[in-house]
């Protein structure tokens, strides 16, 4: 960290940096996560959180998540009631975050804490946004790099929101920026949408991510599609047209193909032979018309459920040590729910 920015802060008005954990099945990291991120936050001329949301884990991280809360004045632990994928512990997380500025990473260590003191000068610099984009990525293999790749090729193709390519959830946020994404009320969410679609000044850091610090990845390619789709379907409506262009297309053709048939017929008084082609020409029908009513389905259930208006998530409790001018104890808070 340079002399420049240890004299930004006046120690009377020091700012206080929440940072994010979203943590699903990470016991075995949980230890390295929180001393790599005090080595580095404790040399930072401001107060500081860290809050971890378990999301329903059943390795036993969210155990040891409570008793490091109910231990160390600065880190807070946000337990779901059960998993509601990373999404919405990602909301929840923030949130609960309290600080003037807040900063999201992955529970594995893949996103180095090493990098937060460059995203707080690029902060201090103007910007209502820190997005870190991938230089590398170590451990991922060709395939998987190829398919993201292919995929945010895709999305900035029919998305109306431009989403930057190798940029995930690693980021730092202004209040600002975390109070704007507050007001976005959907269930369904592709968070790395949202935070585009916010704008504000942004600022873009490269960096070169790590492998998995301990553990192994909770994302299977299923996994990985679904989340895909999600971010297709939540941010275009250019399925249900390319659903609509190719229904054209196969009544065109099959306009077509009618009127030769009827003027081969009628000309030249042939009949034309053809049940094989009629049976494909049916199978070609209805492939078309299930794979719309799919797509009108994806969209009519996206509206269902955020019709019905359920909380995202659900907290089962929160676990803090809180130090007051007389004491320090430890608070467990129980909550109910929380939408969007």
């Amino acid at each position: 960290m340079n002399a420049s920015m240890q004299l930004r802060f006046k120690p009377a008005a020091q700012p206080l940096l929440s940072v994010v954990v979203p943590v699903y099945n990470e016991r075995a990291v949980l230890p390295l996560l929180h001393a790599r991120l005090t080595a580095v936050l404790s040399g930072l001329p401001l107060r500081y959180e860290i809050v971890l949301v378990d999301d329903g884990s059943r390795d036993g991280s969210d155990i040891d998540m409570a008793d490091l809360a109910a231990r160390v004045l600065h880190v807070r632990a946000v337990r779901l009631s059960r998993n509601f994928g990373k999404e919405a512990a990602l909301t929840a997380g923030i949130a609960h975050a309290k600080g003037d500025a807040v900063v999201v990473l992955d529970a594995d260590l893949q996103d180095p804490p090493e990098l937060i003191p460059q995203m707080i000068e690029a902060w201090q610099a103007g910007a209502d946004v820190v997005a870190m984009r991938r230089r590398t990525r170590a451990g991922e293999t060709a395939t998987k790099k190829l398919s993201a790749h292919l995929f945010y090729r895709l999305l900035n193709r029919v998305s109306a929101v431009d989403i930057p390519e190798d940029t995930g959830d690693f980021r730092l946020m202004s209040r600002k920026a975390v109070d704007a994404l507050g007001q976005l009320p959907e269930r369904n969410r592709y968070m790395k949408g949202l935070f585009a679609w916010i704008g504000l000044p942004t600022t873009v850091l490269l960096y070169d991510r790590a492998p998995r610090a301990a553990g192994h990845t909770k994302w299977d390619y299923l996994g990985l599609l679904r989340l895909a789709f999600e971010g297709i379907t939540s941010f275009s409506v250019a399925p249900l047209r390319i659903a609509m262009v190719l229904g054209l297309l196969t009544a065109l053709t099959g306009v077509l193909f009618g009127g030769w048939i009827i003027a081969k017929t009628l000309v030249l008084g042939e009949v034309v032979q053809g049940y094989p082609s009629l049976i494909a020409i049916m199978t070609l029908l209805g492939g078309v018309q299930l794979v719309s009513v799919g797509l009108l389905g994806e969209y009519v259930g996206k509206t269902y459920f955020e019709a019905k208006q359920r909380p995202l998530y659900l907290v089962r409790d929160i676990v803090e040590r809180r130090q007051t001018s007389r004491s320090v104890g430890v608070r467990m808070v129980e909550e109910r729910g929380h939408a969007a």
